[in-house]
């Protein structure tokens, strides 16, 4: 049996990230996987540093628009396999997807899409959130562990941001947004966090305009949901809200396989 720790962080721009202390933070919280999310740099942008960090192997899928999106991963242990998105190109020219395949499970590290823009981006994303249940269950169906991290851009339940009632008709807290995250929970996929943390106030991403960071007017939209095998593995779930940087926070998870 082995314990690991994953932590999982959109950090809005590698590059930028990078210039407020991210190597440091990540030598000291020393996890055995990072998952990050809109990295929004193609490697050879990215210093070398970045691009290889001792002890670890690291994997990075770019949008084909510079600037935008993509996910990394930095892992201790060498995956069998990696694969970059959903075969499905609509959605992979965004970089949103990097699929880690280890001997003990597979692990989806994914950045999805924000519908806050127009009636378009929403319908895209909620294409997106169908197109990746569907790969998931093909996975599920073959009775692998299974751990997803990431960006979801849909705050769950009213306990997952400040003020439910004010956005309701906003992308990220829509019915149609929360009855997928429902699908999800209801195929057996467990939300590590609420499995460990009941109470309100808990939040990943603030508005940086409205400095909502300081008064704690967040959301939680960032998650780590493992398949019902793995339930009683995981024995830890956390939010680290005082790691800055981002307009998001981490998320991590202590599990033993």
């Amino acid at each position: 049996m082995q314990r690991l720790k994953m932590l999982s962080w959109n950090v809005n721009g590698l590059r930028a990230v990078h210039n407020k202390g991210f190597l440091p933070w990540f030598k000291r919280e020393a996890p055995d996987i990072l998952c990050l999310q809109e990295t929004k740099a193609h490697p050879d942008q990215l210093p070398p540093e970045i691009l290889e960090v001792e002890g670890y192997q690291a994997y990075f899928v770019s949008a084909e628009r510079k600037g935008y999106s993509g996910v990394a991963l930095y892992s201790r242990i060498k995956p069998e396999s990696i694969k970059t998105g959903l075969d499905i190109e609509r959605f992979d020219l965004e970089g949103r997807a990097l699929i880690a395949e280890y001997e003990q499970f597979i692990l989806f590290n994914i950045y999805y899409p924000n519908g806050k823009a127009s009636r378009e981006r929403l319908q895209y994303k909620m294409d997106y959130y169908e197109s990746f249940l569907d790969y998931l269950l093909t996975v599920k169906n073959r009775k692998r562990n299974i751990i997803i991290c990431g960006d979801v851009n849909t705050a769950h339940k009213e306990i997952d941001l400040a003020r439910p009632k004010e956005n309701e008709k906003v992308s990220g807290f829509l019915r149609e947004e929360r009855a997928w995250l429902d699908r999800l929970v209801g195929h057996g996929f467990i939300d590590t966090f609420r499995l460990h943390n009941d109470q309100p106030g808990q939040y990943t991403w603030w508005d940086m305009k409205s400095r909502a960071r300081e008064r704690n007017v967040g959301w939680r939209i960032d998650y780590f949901f493992v398949s019902d095998n793995l339930k009683k593995k995981v024995t830890r779930a956390f939010i680290m809200p005082e790691v800055a940087g981002s307009d998001h926070c981490p998320v991590g998870i202590e599990i033993i396989l």
